[in-house]
């Protein structure tokens, strides 16, 4: 989501803002109607796009665990070759992007993951180990002796520091886009580091 730079559709409209608006009042504490005006639209209009507030939590958390995971292995083909130390630095890149664009997305998992059918949200956690997996492969390779518990372990806690970013603060009392990303990238890789020493 946030590396397009063409327009979004209106059906990409209608899920960036029932995102803001979910993570910000809950699933249950917002309508049609509201979604619907938050892009000029009536709330039945809306049915023209989705199911239904359910279809429309399922195509985030699953779209974005997708998008991840694929942005994921993409980045590891762009760096076919590469030292394992590019290619962990590339992901973290990636990851960051999502957790300083998305935000709402990581409200949005943390609060309302449990809401989905038991079949989308087993489609997430799919989508999750298969990313997962691929970073303790890297994580190994830059830290040979690290045991793969170990390593995976280590992967989880720093998507919990990268996934912090809703709790940063107010957007205006950060140190900006380009200085939060650098900050994160190094907390990241100490975290690596001491995970491997």
């Amino acid at each position: 989501m946030a590396t397009r730079t063409d327009a979004p559709t209106r059906r990409e409209q209608i899920l960036k803002e029932a995102a803001r608006l979910f993570a910000e009042r809950g699933f249950h504490g917002v309508g049609v109607d509201e979604i619907g005006a938050a892009v000029g639209i009536s709330g039945p209009g809306l049915y023209r796009h989705f199911a239904g507030k359910d279809a429309m939590l399922a195509e985030l958390l699953v779209g974005i665990s997708g998008q991840l995971l694929t942005g994921a292995k993409r980045r590891l083909q762009e760096a076919d070759g590469s030292a394992a130390d590019t290619v962990l630095d590339s992901l973290i890149e990636g990851h960051i992007d999502f957790a300083l664009d998305d935000r709402p997305l990581i409200t949005l998992h943390d609060r309302e993951l449990d809401r989905l059918r038991d079949s989308d949200r087993k489609l997430v956690r799919q989508l999750q180990r298969q990313y997962v997996e691929l970073w303790v492969e890297v994580v190994r390779e830059v830290y040979p002796g690290l045991a793969e518990p170990a390593a995976r372990s280590a992967v989880h806690s720093v998507f919990g520091l990268l996934n912090s970013t809703p709790h940063l603060g107010r957007p205006g009392s950060l140190p900006g886009r380009a200085g939060t990303a650098e900050l994160l990238h190094r907390m990241a890789r100490g975290a690596f580091a001491a995970a491997g020493a």
